[in-house]
């Protein structure tokens, strides 16, 4: 990397530090099977478990707990989510709570998905009057979470697009400060884990 290239990656992350600049990821996993029939049977698979949003809190060792809630907040059971419900995410250690909601569900013969962006927490009414998103990232963040059978081989992704810190403003509420250091710091680092390990699950490398 060259000194120029440096400099500019310091300076982005600063600004992103500061809550004035995004970032996209995404993470992917792929199995590829020896016919057709197994593909598909596998693809079949990989939607259920998209969808089953409940059982992504049973992942081996470490992981955040996902817990489903309808358009008025109260807990679903494991069935097909839909646009308007939310997403209760439990990060490992005592942080504050992180809401997500889905805008958008698809589930085709080849491809499926689920695209959620941060949320208020809808059983705060005073939070979401005051217009506050109880996630650290800003509310402009998408997650997208893809499964895909391209010929005898299942693929899934996440996919990370506008992720700014939500540290700015009434959005930020109380939160700028752990917010900031949740981002920067641990989830930082466990992010790849989380999401690496969810998309080995979906094509069933891992169960």
């Amino acid at each position: 990397m060259q000194p120029d290239d440096i400099i500019k990656a310091v300076k982005k992350e600063g600004e992103v530090i500061k809550g004035e600049e995004t970032k996209d990821k995404q993470y992917s996993s792929e199995n590829t099977y020896p016919d057709p029939a197994a593909a598909n049977e596998a693809f079949a698979r990989s939607k259920q478990k998209l969808l089953d949003i409940n059982a992504w809190s049973d992942l081996p060792g470490i992981t955040s707990a996902f817990v489903l809630h309808d358009h008025q907040g109260q807990p679903k059971p494991a069935c097909l989510p839909e646009p308007g419900d939310f997403i209760f995410i439990d990060l490992p250690g005592p942080l504050p709570e992180n809401w997500v909601r889905i805008t958008a569900v698809h589930s085709g013969e080849k491809e499926a998905e689920v695209v959620v962006q941060p949320s208020y927490n809808p059983k705060s009414r005073e939070g979401a009057a005051r217009g506050e998103t109880e996630h650290f990232f800003s509310s402009e963040a998408t997650s997208t979470f893809r499964v895909r059978l391209d010929g005898n081989t299942v693929s899934a992704w996440e996919i990370g697009r506008n992720e700014r810190i939500n540290n700015q403003g009434t959005e930020a509420g109380n939160r700028s400060v752990i917010n900031t250091l949740v981002a920067e710091g641990g989830w930082a680092f466990f992010q790849r884990m989380q999401w690496k390990k969810l998309t080995e699950y979906l094509v069933h490398l891992q169960d």
